[in-house]
């Protein structure tokens, strides 16, 4: 039963790693639609575990590559976790566009307080969140797109 998870996070991951080069910088950070786009699928589909493992795998990976920021933690994983909790809870497929909680306030805070302070720059809060919330809408509307598509053609059923 354990296959489907596996392979879908694989496919999600492979994903955000081969649309890494479709971003725009915004102080030291990347602002990357796709990442939000992959945790708001993960989130729906998968829960909120794997999402977060999809979205920390595909993080080690960009900055494997060079193609990442150490802000793609802080900044990923949380709305990861949110669309997944939230959907457990109301099962919903509109809780996609809750990503931005995770990432616009949950993970600036993070990346300010933990973060900010071990890098050579001088961004704030607001700043980070703004950086996070122009990456992080746009991303949980096309994830919220590709959950409907997804479900339109039958490919996850619920239950």
């Amino acid at each position: 039963m354990l296959k489907r998870p596996v392979v879908l996070s694989g496919v999600l991951v492979a994903l955000c790693v081969a649309l890494s080069g479709l971003y725009f910088p915004v102080g030291p950070t990347k602002v990357y639609p796709f990442q939000h786009m992959v945790n708001a699928i993960a989130g729906v589909l998968l829960g909120p575990w794997w999402a977060a493992l999809i979205a920390t795998l595909a993080a080690v990976i960009r900055n494997l590559l060079g193609v990442g920021t150490i802000f793609a933690f802080p900044g990923g994983i949380p709305g990861a976790l949110v669309v997944g909790l939230l959907y457990r809870w109301i099962k919903r497929d509109w809780v996609a566009f809750l990503e931005p909680l995770g990432t616009g306030l949950i993970g600036a805070t993070l990346s300010a307080w933990l973060v900010v302070p071990y890098v050579s720059t001088k961004i704030g809060w607001l700043a980070l969140t703004v950086a996070f919330l122009s990456s992080s809408v746009p991303g949980s509307a096309l994830g919220f797109v590709v959950i409907k598509i997804i479900r339109k053609g039958g490919v996850f059923k619920d239950g």
